[in-house]
């Protein structure tokens, strides 16, 4: 019991300080810019190298962490981001700093991976929900992120020294956490209890054919593609369809985010009160009721309600979904979340593109409205699904 407290009580200092560590990539970004003197065509393909360092990474840590152990890559991918962080910022050369953020993509996709099938099999061995308090302590993590860099080099740090501040301090936490962290043996005997792994041996290698895997995985794409909509277009919505002055374009995502983290705090006692199912259903309505108001509300304060009940609908379904593919028969758990994981952070990467293809030919409302509708679609296919399992 001992042990298993140690292991959660890491996994949610694991699950902070990489929200924490993530997130002060974002306002490093202008500063990247200006040094390259770059414009923005060139700046997007060079973030393009981070997502696609993190996608490729993803399938791969799956069967790494099925051969080393969760607590291995975890550890190994932070210190990949550890001493990448820092030299994307000292390099001076275009393609260097692009093979350099794929790298550091690479870290971020396989921690991810790793910390929540981590934090699964801890889920599983305790008996009750974590899972939405850890993706909670990631979102805290990741607002704190740009307020630490903000307040490091207003107190006069270059930015390559705020990054390795940032990185050391992750790097230090995990270490210090490593030996809290679950071995592979502890892991081995979890996954096996709930997903049958032993009885259906050969059909872990083809983990992405099962079904099961397949409807979490697009649906994970659809929530991460509606958590990149809001991150990627309510500062452009506002301030050109609603008429916010610039400066303040970002109170959307503020709002967006702030409920998000908040609900999944108190997602467990949620999750454990009701039921996955449903809070999937009724996450997803209240989220597509929230980007109705976005789209068609006149007035400010309605629309940041809009953006509010964004996060408090979304908050809970990806964890809901990673609890899932933990618990999915005759597939590993690191398998599953490898691959679900993969398909959501496709969505996170793929949206904009989607949603600034349909804003062109047709408006950027118009495209936070598909946006809702396939929020909608997720707690409408959860329905469906639970109708023809009871069936």
């Amino acid at each position: 019991m001992n042990n298993l407290k140690r292991a959660t009580n890491a996994t949610k200092v694991i699950f902070l300080v990489c929200g924490l560590a993530v997130s002060s990539w974002a306002p490093m970004i202008p500063f990247v810019k200006d040094k390259l003197q770059i414009n923005d065509g060139s700046l997007g393909l060079l973030i393009l190298f981070l997502g696609t360092g993190a996608i490729i990474t993803m399938p791969l840590t799956g069967w790494l962490i099925h051969k080393t152990g969760t607590r291995i890559v975890i550890t190994v991918a932070s210190i990949v981001i550890a001493v990448s962080f820092p030299i994307v910022l000292w390099l001076n050369n275009w393609f260097e700093i692009a093979g350099m953020l794929f790298i550091f993509g690479s870290g971020i996709g396989s921690i991810d991976v790793a910390m929540n099938t981590h934090g699964v099999q801890v889920q599983n061995m305790a008996g009750k929900h974590i899972m939405s308090s850890l993706h909670g302590l990631f979102s805290v993590g990741g607002l704190c992120g740009p307020i630490v860099v903000g307040v490091l080099i207003k107190a006069g740090l270059a930015p390559a020294v705020t990054a390795c501040v940032i990185s050391t301090s992750l790097l230090v936490i995990t270490l210090t956490q490593f030996s809290s962290l679950m071995d592979q043996n502890t892991e081995h005997e979890i996954a096996e209890k709930f997903s049958n792994s032993t009885e259906a041996e050969g059909s872990k290698k083809f983990s992405l054919l099962n079904g099961a895997v397949l409807f979490l995985g697009v649906m994970c794409f659809i929530a991460f593609l509606s958590e990149g909509a809001v991150l990627d277009w309510s500062a452009v919505f506002l301030r050109d369809n609603k008429g916010v002055d610039k400066a303040m374009a970002g109170v959307g995502y503020a709002s967006f985010s702030v409920a998000m983290a908040t609900m999944r705090l108190f997602g467990d006692r949620i999750v454990a009160k009701t039921e996955g199912k449903q809070v999937v259903i009724y996450g997803s309505m209240i989220a597509f009721a929230g980007f109705m108001l976005v789209v068609f509300a006149p007035w400010l304060f309605a629309v940041l309600i809009g953006f509010v009940l964004i996060g408090i609908g979304a908050a809970n379904i990806v964890p809901v979904f990673f609890t899932a593919a933990g618990r999915i028969k005759n597939v590993t758990s690191s398998k599953a979340v490898s691959a679900i994981g993969t398909m959501g952070y496709a969505g996170q990467l793929a949206g904009p593109a989607i949603l600034g293809f349909i804003a062109h030919h047709f408006s950027l409302p118009a495209a936070l409205f598909v946006t809702g509708l396939l929020l909608l679609s997720i707690g409408l296919a959860y329905q469906v699904k639970s109708i023809r399992n009871v069936q």
